[in-house]
């Protein structure tokens, strides 16, 4: 949890901390319960960098390398 927490830290991720804290901020200021339950969400998921499908659920897969050709059969029409 410690290593979550302290690496892997990106300009997003610091964006969207900054984000996070600028929402709870002004729930405070709006005395606003919903609005600081939303602070507290959209600040917890860049500390402990998750998203809407997990650290890396949204990633996609890396292209596998395929060293074999296959030879391309042409055939004339006429």
């Amino acid at each position: 949890m410690k290593q979550t927490i302290l690496s892997n830290w990106t300009l997003m991720r610091f964006l969207r901390l900054a984000m996070g804290i600028a929402i709870l901020v002004q729930a405070v200021i709006a005395k606003d319960m919903l609005f600081a339950f939303a602070g507290i969400v959209f600040t917890a998921m860049p500390v402990f960098n998750v998203g809407c499908c997990g650290t890396t659920g949204c990633a996609a897969p890396p292209k596998k390398n395929q060293d074999a050709t296959k030879d391309i059969i042409y055939e004339e029409v006429v």
